[in-house]
């Protein structure tokens, strides 16, 4: 078994704290990492981040977040009172924005008819209830039920992305599935918010720099725990 602390400490050596997930300050319009959400307004820009980041790159999510802070939407009643086609053209720059539209406003339902539009209410479930009536929600899937969890709710639970199981794979893991790489990880690392909050940040940050489809091992501060490396060494020697 590999050492999933060990690649942890690696990963923070090289890149240093990540300070997810980012929020907007108040008075501005941009996100930053600053480290995580600190009030509930903060608490559901995070909520609606990690819809508006299912199937695109932050980039794009940080483009809505703007539009969303200036347009004064970071708000439960405001965005179901706003018009369907108004809201998608908001957060058009997420892509898939007519459903991303349905699904904020599918999250802002279920939050005002069960919790009165607090989210504090929501978070005070245990992680598995928690988790359970996240998935409850059209439009909310399990990474996107735990970066909320991890995130917004700052509770421990592990969150899978598509970077994640191309490093894990890569170095060698034989997990999977999404349940099979969560429980890896949940298993191995100490039951801890903030680690969970860092390690995925890292290797999120591993996945976008050197652990691309097209790897830059020679740069990667895990190569030597690798099997990908292990195994195309040819290859790997030349890659910069």
């Amino acid at each position: 078994m590999k050492d999933l602390m060990g690649i942890y400490n690696s990963l923070f050596s090289k890149f240093g704290p990540q300070l997810w997930w980012p929020v907007t300050e108040s008075g501005k319009f941009h996100p930053e990492y600053t480290g995580g959400p600190k009030n509930e307004e903060q608490k559901l820009e995070v909520c609606f981040g990690a819809i508006l980041t299912q199937n695109t790159n932050w980039k794009n999510v940080e483009k809505a977040i703007i539009e969303l802070n200036k347009n004064n939407l970071i708000d439960v009643k405001k965005i179901l009172r706003i018009e369907n086609k108004k809201l998608a053209k908001i957060i058009k720059s997420s892509g898939y924005h007519n459903q991303k539209a349905k699904k904020l406003k599918n999250f802002c339902n279920f939050l005002l008819n069960n919790y009165n539009g607090k989210l504090n209410l929501l978070f005070n479930n245990n992680i598995n209830e928690l988790r359970k009536q996240l998935l409850s929600i059209n439009g909310i899937g399990p990474e996107t039920a735990d970066s909320i969890i991890l995130y917004a709710a700052k509770k421990p639970i592990f969150v899978i992305d598509a970077y994640t199981k191309r490093i894990l794979n890569r170095i060698g893991y034989k997990e999977k599935s999404y349940d099979e790489l969560q429980k890896l990880f949940m298993q191995n690392l100490p039951n801890n918010e903030r680690l969970f909050n860092e390690c995925h940040a890292l290797l999120v940050e591993l996945g976008k720099s050197i652990c691309k489809k097209e790897p830059l091992c020679k740069k990667c501060p895990v190569k030597n725990n690798c099997d990908y490396v292990k195994n195309h060494q040819s290859k790997t020697d030349g890659m910069l």
